[in-house]
């Protein structure tokens, strides 16, 4: 017995010998949850390993966590100067737009950090120089000037170092990233995918590649091609709150609205339990609006109480991310949505550093007031969307002036209509729409409150102009798919135009949009009574 004792003990130690510490293993299945990364250094094995797991983070834009372990790798190596780049990397923030005013000079400075420790390979200063174009100068050169030098600077690096993974991954982001948003080919878009599709299938845990495949393919033309990766990047990453939500740009893209409530459920989960407020009311935002499209109303409203709740627990949201765009953004969606006009006029602005939060609860409250029969107050609310499109434009913003200018014209078509000015609000809205068509929406947000032609349509149908609601609702439908009021206002053009085949293919549509909806909506007791008509 004994001698079996002593073979037993022997088994153990030399199983306990060959496994990994219980640390170990804890530490392996951590990593386990934010994909597969490995960017090569000169740094010592400790750097080595704590700059790959900070570069599991960044890939799924988690940029607290990513810049904390880019600074645990500088400790264990301080040589180690592609850690500082690490640290600068972080401080973009999502790379979609602008870097936050506060980040601008941390991000330069470790930048200089970067250099003054040192990189012991040309690669590596090479990756230092390039991004230093983001943060040098930037009290001199706008973003899109920047970001167009570093694209420059990662085109060369991604060829001069051909084999390198992460160089490619980068300069395809960044082909996303400097797109205009004005440029209807897509071609950077096309070209950062074509360099990401095949390197997916030697990489497909990386989390990086179907990430930013999903923001190569965020618009009308090309969301059915990014399918694939929003199905699968959550899997790559599950313990990343935003590789949970990502997914969901797609799915809105396409309609795909209980896919959306899904994706994005689960991503404010992992936000919250990972104290993450600004990730968890992004996500919370995206849900408001795919429950809105199925007129599940009531889970609507309990997701922006949520998000009220949070933020009045956490009296802050990270206002560099998602978060207070988000908290602006859902009660205003739920009045626009569903056409409760007194309602948006009385919406309280709330106080934010982010100019474009404010401006969309100005725009609900100037197109709620003009539409409930107040264009006098309606034309205070746009003079405030002028002064905040002007103030972004001093801050040299390269996008949000457009969008502002847009949400004014639009609540000013609707002042027009109410003072009585019939053409003149048409063409209005009329140009608003073509204006909205030629740009592209903000990661930010799943959407405007209304597509400018959607709005259109219903200005066109208030005047009996039928053939054109119903053109204007049916190309809004074309760009965004599954819209419930696009249906609604193109069932009842139909309708009253006696064009039966269109009214039953889109009360029908109403009807399966909501189908697990409690809605009290009007429409849906039309699209109810339709077939006995």
């Amino acid at each position: 017995m004994l001698r079996n004792r002593v073979k037993l003990a022997a088994l153990v130690a030399t199983a306990l010998a060959l496994s990994p510490l219980p640390s170990a293993r804890a530490q392996e299945d951590q990593n386990a949850q934010f994909g597969a990364v490995h960017f090569e250094t000169s740094c010592n094995d400790t750097a080595q390993r704590r700059f790959d797991r900070a570069m599991r983070y960044q890939h799924s834009f988690w940029y607290v966590p990513a810049r904390e372990v880019f600074e645990e790798a500088a400790q264990a190596d301080p040589a180690c100067g592609i850690a500082y780049w690490g640290e600068a990397l972080s401080l973009l923030s999502n790379p979609h737009g602008p870097i936050p005013a506060p980040n601008l000079a941390p991000g330069l400075a470790a930048i200089q950090k970067a250099k003054a420790a040192g990189a012991k390979t040309e690669r590596e200063r090479d990756y230092i120089e390039a991004l230093a174009n983001m943060y040098v100068d930037y009290d001199k050169l706008d973003h899109r000037a920047r970001i167009g030098k570093y694209l420059k600077a990662m085109e060369a690096l991604a060829a001069k170092y051909s084999s390198d993974d992460e160089a490619q991954i980068f300069y395809a982001i960044t082909l996303n990233t400097s797109a205009s948003p004005q440029d209807k080919t897509y071609a950077q878009q096309l070209k950062g995918a074509g360099i990401l599709e095949p390197m997916w299938k030697r990489l497909p845990q990386h989390p990086g590649i179907a990430h930013y495949l999903i923001h190569l393919y965020d618009t009308p033309a090309l969301a059915e091609k990014g399918l694939e990766a929003a199905k699968k990047y959550a899997g790559i990453a599950p313990g990343a709150p935003h590789a949970q939500h990502m997914p969901s740009h797609i799915f809105t893209r396409v309609g795909y609205w209980k896919e959306s409530i899904a994706s994005n459920t689960a991503s404010a989960k992992t936000a919250r339990e990972s104290r993450d407020t600004g990730e968890q009311m992004h996500a919370t935002d995206y849900m408001v609006y795919a429950y809105l499209q199925l007129a599940q109303d009531d889970h609507a409203r309990a997701a922006i109480a949520s998000q009220i709740e949070t933020f009045e627990r956490a009296k802050t949201v990270n206002a560099l991310g998602g978060g207070a765009y988000a908290l602006a953004a859902g009660p205003a969606r739920f009045v626009v949505e569903r056409g409760e006009w007194k309602e948006a006029a009385q919406l309280t602005v709330r106080e934010s550093p982010v100019r474009n939060a404010q401006a969309i609860t100005h725009f609900a409250r100037a197109l709620g007031a003009a539409r409930s029969g107040n264009p006098d107050a309606a034309k205070a609310d746009i003079a405030e969307l002028r002064k905040i499109s002007a103030a972004l434009r001093d801050a040299k913003d390269g996008y949000w002036p457009a969008i502002v200018d847009i949400q004014a014209d639009i609540a000013g078509g609707w002042v027009l209509l109410a003072e009585g000015k019939i053409d003149e609000a048409l063409n209005a809205l009329s140009a608003a729409a073509d204006a909205e068509d030629k740009t592209e929406k903000a990661p930010v947000t799943p959407g405007p409150l209304a597509p400018a032609r959607e709005l259109y349509g219903d200005m066109l149908m208030g005047q009996g102009r039928l053939k054109d609601a119903l053109a204007a609702y049916e190309a809004v439908l074309k760009k965004e798919p599954n819209r419930f009021n696009a249906h609604a206002g193109a069932a009842v053009a139909a309708e009253k135009l006696g064009d039966s085949s269109k009214a039953k293919i889109n009360y029908a549509k109403l009807l399966e949009l909501a189908a697990d909806s409690k809605s009290e909506r009007p429409v849906l007791a039309d699209a109810r009574k339709y077939p006995a008509k």
